[in-house]
């Protein structure tokens, strides 16, 4: 597997660093990340600093040994599980709740659960006060891999997903992969789809690993913690040469995108939560390399390993019900990846190879939804 070159260990954990010049932070990845957390929220209290946290409800009731020595003693704010909690009235009633609490600019929040969980706090952070800090604490696959690094925070609206949001890089990410042991198997096997996904766009020796497991990983793989460093590492890269996603075509931001156009109108259509992101994601995967093989791209044995490997995981490889094409059609223009009125699409040369294309045709993107049961 391909990682950031230069990382550092501390007895079992790993460490990378998002570089961002003064706002460059690190992200640990270990087991038992109890007493650094704690040592992290001890730091601002010693100083007289307010902490607050926002927590994930499922993950308190999973997992309450993880939760309960760092919810003791600050202020929490349950965040409900699931994508319905990425509204305008949730994060009302965070502001809501940091106001009450006298949050201050010196403050910090903590936002302790998956994606959802995440992506709330982190927007809520980013506008109160204009600002102030936040730490990720991941605790879902997906969450770990993927949202928790690079800064993007935001909430859904009914028209399509992120579509309000800002960039603001937390300060600090602790992945604690023992979490992951008490994780339902369908947001375990969800994650697994953006882990598969950056084997597709950018590292072909990800990918061919995960292809020639003869056992699926699961919460008990040893070799999780590396997976996990992995794509952490790629995505760190990543954000540090394209940080709010300007840049075009090969090496972008934008690439993170793959399949994930897709994934956005398949959860605004069927309705929050009908599909896990990492579900939608799966289908989007396929439906990209569809897309890309229509361009000219990747073989006809790539699709067949892609979809044996998404079963592999008991991910959709195409829609559970019928969706109706000219409504995905519709989500799809009010992506935020529009540009100019067109739709951008990250689309693979070969599985490693991506780059991101504003020219495709309508009939190209109907004739993929059709093939995975829109019309």
């Amino acid at each position: 597997m391909q990682v950031e070159q230069g990382k550092m260990e501390e007895g079992t954990n790993k460490q990378l660093e998002v570089r961002l010049g003064e706002r460059t932070y690190p992200i640990t990845i270990g087991s038992g990340l109890g007493d650094l957390l704690m040592e992290e929220r001890g730091r601002f209290l010693k100083q007289g600093r307010k902490v607050v946290a926002v927590f994930d409800e499922g993950l308190v009731e999973a997992n309450p040994d993880f939760c309960t020595e760092f919810r003791a003693g600050i202020p929490c704010f349950p965040a409900p599980s699931g994508e319905s909690t990425k509204s305008v009235d949730c994060l009302a009633g965070l502001w809501d709740f940091l106001s009450g609490q006298k949050v201050d600019r010196s403050s910090a929040l903590f936002a302790v659960g998956g994606g959802v969980t995440g992506d709330l706090s982190g927007f809520a952070a980013a506008s109160y006060l204009r600002g102030i800090s936040f730490f990720q604490v991941p605790t879902t696959l997906l969450a770990m891999v993927d949202s928790s690094v690079g800064g993007k925070t935001g909430i859904n609206l009914s028209s399509g997903k992120n579509l309000v949001g800002a960039f603001h890089q937390p300060r600090g990410v602790f992945v604690d992969v023992d979490c992951l042991r008490t994780l339902p198997s369908r947001e375990f096997s969800a994650g697994m789809a953006e882990v598969i996904k950056y084997g597709m766009l950018g590292n072909p020796t990800l990918y061919q690993e995960l292809v020639g497991r003869t056992v699926p990983l699961s919460p008990s793989s040893p070799e999780l913690k590396e997976i996990v460093f992995c794509c952490c590492s790629d995505k760190a890269r990543i954000v540090e040469q394209d940080e709010k996603e300007t840049s075009e075509g090969a090496g972008g931001r934008a690439l993170l995108n793959l399949g994930h156009t897709f994934a956005h109108a398949i959860e605004a259509v069927s309705g929050y939560g009908t599909y896990l992101h990492g579900e939608a994601v799966a289908i989007g995967l396929v439906c990209a390399l569809r897309l890309s093989r229509i361009r000219g791209g990747c073989q006809d044995h790539d699709e067949e390993i892609l979809i044996e490997l998404l079963r592999s995981y008991k991910l959709p490889v195409a829609l559970d019900k019928h969706l109706p094409l000219p409504d995905l059609m519709n989500v799809m223009e009010s992506d935020k990846k529009v540009v100019a009125g067109k739709l951008r699409f990250v689309l693979m040369q070969e599985i490693g190879v991506s780059q991101v294309i504003g020219e495709v045709g309508a009939g190209e993107v109907e004739s993929v939804w059709k093939s995975v049961g829109a019309g």
